[in-house]
């Protein structure tokens, strides 16, 4: 069987979804023949097990510039199933849009990019013109949509482009990540992902305003790519409420580093407003790091599996949590951490997802 996926970027700075393929690609690629096809990058990301290819990067939804160079790799390759991957962008779409006209079946995976809180973002300005353009098309040409959770499917459901939908969760290469070995209070809390409005790192950071007494000797590590000035806007707001000295901006951090700060860190933190899975989650839990995330994320495991807090969305939820976690001893962090390395192990490695996924390609062919 041969599959070939797009995706907009594999870059070190496009954030999950190139995470995403990142992993995908490591298991998926020894059971199937795998390509993908993207653009070329300063920084890109190294995919395993996969033959990757380059088309012209072409953003304008007006122009057909990439579509021979696309059209020849998918004669070339003669794959069973065509899995594009993102929003937004025009060649996600028309990726889609070309190779169900050649009588290609087509996946795609919007990754939580059609989630009401994105949706609702620049509507007018962005997100209406694309639709009409390009976005409601690629995926209505889809002969199946993946989600990443149950709640992404329920929103794509009531979004109603498309309804044929299966789920299957991202993964984590578990038997990569060594598990923590002391749960001893390092008086660290980690935020990792990138720097973005939707993140809601400034609920953390007035989080941490409202317990500053409480969180005297922590260091809050903000850490992540993002763009400039909304790096800055953050760091003002550190100072106009005085927690400066407890919240350090690491910027981007890859490798060794990541997996050190996550190990190290008490408690990792991602309030955001909206994700259709969060690798980063799953990644703070195979450390063995308890979570505070939010209803925004599918993660309720947090709750039912006893490894962290799923809360609302919001500064007093953020303080709440915070709250719970300084109660807690460090034999309490210690059990959270197995339990969340556990849940990961059953349920999110790379080799489960694989399979899952080798399985629906065989039904739709």
């Amino acid at each position: 069987m041969t599959i070939l996926h797009y995706i907009p970027s594999i870059d070190r700075t496009s954030g999950g979804v190139g995470a995403y393929m990142q992993l995908l690609t490591v298991e998926l690629g020894k059971f199937v023949e795998l390509h993908v096809v993207t653009h070329r990058e300063a920084n890109p990301l190294e995919l395993e097990n996969c033959t990757v290819h380059f088309i012209p990067h072409n953003n304008n939804p007006f122009s057909n510039t990439g579509k021979r160079e696309f059209l020849q790799l998918l004669h070339d390759i003669q794959p069973d199933v065509f899995h594009t991957n993102s929003c937004w962008l025009p060649m996600s779409a028309r990726t889609a849009m070309w190779a169900r006209e050649t009588g290609c079946k087509v996946v795609y995976t919007p990754h939580g990019m059609l989630e009401p809180w994105i949706m609702r973002r620049h509507y007018w300005t962005k997100k209406l013109p694309a639709s009409m353009l390009f976005q409601r098309k690629g995926i209505q040409m889809a002969n199946l949509l993946h989600a990443t959770a149950d709640s992404e499917k329920d929103n794509l459901l009531r979004l109603g482009w498309n309804r044929t939908i299966e789920v299957i969760p991202n993964c984590v290469e578990v038997d990569k990540i060594v598990l923590k070995n002391s749960w001893k209070r390092k008086k660290e809390i980690l935020f990792l992902s990138r720097v973005h409005v939707k993140k809601g790192i400034n609920f953390l950071i007035e989080a941490v305003a409202c317990l500053k007494e409480d969180l005297q000797g922590y260091a809050i590590r903000i850490a992540g790519e993002g763009d400039e000035a909304y790096i800055a806007e953050l760091q003002s707001l550190t100072e106009k409420l005085g927690v400066a000295d407890l919240v350090h901006f690491e910027g981007g951090v890859y490798g060794d580093r990541k997996w050190e700060l996550f190990k190290q860190a008490d408690l990792f933190v991602l309030p955001t407003h909206s994700e259709n899975f969060g690798i980063v989650v799953a990644e703070a839990l195979a450390t063995g790091t308890p979570v505070v995330t939010t209803v925004g994320t599918p993660w309720q495991e947090l709750e039912t599996c006893r490894c962290g807090w799923w809360t609302e969305i919001g500064t007093d939820a953020t303080a709440d949590a915070l709250r719970k976690f300084l109660k807690c001893t460090e034999e309490e962090l210690e059990t959270m951490g197995r339990n969340g390395r556990k849940l990961i192990e059953d349920k999110y490695s790379t080799v489960a997802v694989s399979c899952q996924f080798v399985e629906m390609y065989k039904r739709l062919i």
